[in-house]
């Protein structure tokens, strides 16, 4: 018989439109799997409709606070409603961004030198040399990323605004000069590495990750054996480290302006990777041998509690 699986997606965070997306794609993919799908739109109320509806799993399509930091996951643990993606622990631990690099680089990971603060300390003045990048220590899908250039004078002082919706701590961390390339994670192995390339953006910002024709995904990436082999060693030690299961995925840069050697420094890691119609793990899953299908397939068999 068929397993019932509840799509959770939306939610509100301010990630709900890539979640809406991310949910339709697999709900579809997951029919077309031969599962019986229910599309849950994600409010205060879910523990109610989740325990009403009683799916076999539960697969979470949420993006950003309250669906990636441990909150759902908690809730599904309470209602023994086995899950896709990484545990309540896993997902608290890799959404902050400081906690993830500190667990990265001491698992022997490169990292770029940072400092969290609260936001209105970051725009007094420079606290790094710039180029530097201020990030919310907290959120997803480059919300909130503001780069700094060499030649700017103040820190952005948009930081200062009354409006600013993406939480009072952020991280300012070293620009690092190179190309963009993420590995995904899938149980215990690294798939392929993908290199993404901006089209018309300065960086893999909000548009560029989820407006059609916003970057270009050249996976594999071309790039010598021994950095893609380094890419995917870090990943899944990141994997590990942070103790995520299911599909993950890290971010690198890649700065070979000096020769092919390079720096390769590790970025942060998501545990609920986009799934929309232009997002990366499909693409890397699919020059990787699975198709979405098979990928989201292989993601509900290996739903749990306990993870």
């Amino acid at each position: 018989m068929a397993k019932n699986v509840a799509v959770l997606m939306g939610g509100f965070s301010s990630e709900r439109p890539v979640s809406l997306r991310s949910g339709a794609a697999c709900a579809a993919a997951l029919e077309t799997a031969g599962y019986n799908v229910t599309t849950v739109d994600v409010g205060r109320d879910v523990a109610t409709v989740l325990s009403e509806l009683r799916p076999d799993v539960a697969f979470n399509a949420l993006h950003g606070p309250y669906g990636e930091d441990g909150t759902i996951q908690g809730i599904l643990e309470y209602l023994q409603i086995p899950y896709t993606h990484s545990g309540v622990l896993a997902s608290a631990l890799a959404m902050n961004k400081q906690i993830a690099k500190t667990i990265a680089s001491a698992a022997g990971i490169p990292v770029a030198e940072a400092k969290v603060m609260h936001r209105h300390e970051a725009a007094k003045a420079h606290v790094l040399s710039p180029p530097y990048v201020v990030k919310p220590v907290a959120e997803g899908s480059s919300f909130g990323v503001l780069i700094v250039r060499e030649d700017q004078e103040h820190p952005p002082q948009q930081l200062y605004g009354a409006d600013w919706p993406y939480g009072d701590i952020v991280m300012v961390e070293r620009f690092v000069h190179g190309r963009e390339f993420t590995c995904a994670v899938m149980g215990d192995v690294a798939l392929e590495v993908c290199e993404i390339i901006p089209e018309g953006h300065t960086f893999y910002d909000y548009d560029s990750k989820y407006v059609a024709g916003g970057s270009r995904h050249v996976v594999p990436a071309e790039i010598p054996a021994a950095v893609t082999r380094r890419i995917q060693e870090w990943s899944l030690t990141a994997h590990r480290g942070i103790g995520c299961r299911g599909v993950s995925r890290s971010d690198f840069r890649y700065d070979d302006r000096f020769g092919e050697g390079g720096e390769v420094i590790w970025l942060e890691i998501n545990t609920q990777p986009g799934m929309t119609e232009v997002s990366l793990v499909p693409d890397i899953a699919a020059a990787s041998g699975h198709s979405f299908p098979e990928l989201l397939t292989w993601m509900v068999e290996d739903a749990s509690c306990g993870r």
